[in-house]
């Protein structure tokens, strides 16, 4: 099976901040990098607002309609592609973890309710008044990247993180989010599991790292995101393992070696009764 490109920042021009940062009209962009429109990965965060145009987003495996007002917010490692009308129009930038929570200190990137993955709906549609209100700081955004004034980096990371407040107000108020102390340990949960669901798949590992009883747990997860703690382990792990199917030429062992399984029976088995076909089937219709 084919393999997919995983690209850096350091693969687009325009480049600024020493492969940190990049802003650009979606215009001025598909003009140099029509690369982007195949199935591929960053390592790298995303931020797409279009403002013109059609079309299809593929984002780790769910597809979602481009119109006037996609807000697409993507985080390191999700899989995508894109089909574009011919007028598409917008912005795009992308940024590293290290250069944002390095500027800030104190505020990470990762903490911003739309980058939590278990909450994660990458697309955020914005009515005409919503555009017109984060429009201007895109557009300074693109105005002080083509300068070199003293302060550069400082105006552009304020800048981008205007936008990141803007759009939190938007999104807490579409999803209507409580009990802070809740969304609180739910990041917590978020990181521990991203850092250890390829070796734990026991959700009183993940309880006993939060110093809370399982029950407890489960009744945040419950609260917040309407699933239980082993749903989203399994949900993790499914996903890491779609993408490792379409990035890499392994086999089915070699997948469920890598995702922590003791048999390949098992994690197939797994795949099936998550997905409703098995991995040879998931393959094959990647492939097609």
């Amino acid at each position: 099976m084919k393999q997919y490109p995983v690209y850096e920042i350091e693969n687009f021009e325009q480049n600024i901040f020493y492969n940190n940062l990049y802003v650009n009209s979606f215009t001025e962009h598909l003009k140099k990098h029509h690369f982007i429109e195949k199935l591929h990965r960053h390592n790298f965060y995303l931020l797409v607002l279009f403002t013109n145009g059609t079309g299809k987003h593929t984002i780790d495996f769910d597809t979602f309609d481009i119109t006037k007002g996609s807000l697409f917010l993507m985080q390191p490692g999700q899989i995508h592609s894109w089909k574009l009308s011919p007028d598409i129009d917008g912005y795009i930038v992308f940024y590293s973890k290290e250069i944002f929570n390095l500027h800030f200190k104190e505020k990470r990137i990762e903490h911003y309710p739309f980058f939590q993955s278990f909450k994660n709906n990458p697309e955020i549609l914005l009515s005409d008044s919503e555009i017109g209100h984060l429009q201007p700081y895109f557009d300074l955004m693109i105005d002080e990247s083509k300068n070199n004034k003293q302060y550069k980096r400082d105006k552009l990371l304020n800048l981008l993180d205007i936008i990141h407040i803007e759009i939190t107000r938007i999104y807490s108020s579409e999803t209507n989010q409580e009990k802070p102390i809740y969304n609180y340990k739910l990041k917590q949960f978020d990181e521990l599991l991203e850092k250890y669901f390829k070796t734990e798949k026991s959700p009183s590992f993940y309880a006993d790292k939060m110093a809370i009883t399982l029950k407890h747990l489960n009744r945040i997860v419950k609260a917040t995101v309407n699933k239980t703690v082993t749903e989203l382990i399994t949900q993790r792990v499914i996903l890491e393992s779609k993408r490792l199917m379409v990035e890499r030429k392994l086999t089915i062992n070699q997948i469920a070696d890598e995702l922590g399984f003791s048999s390949p029976n098992y994690f197939t088995k797994l795949f099936k009764k998550h997905e409703g076909i098995n991995p040879k089937e998931f393959i094959k219709q990647m492939s097609n």
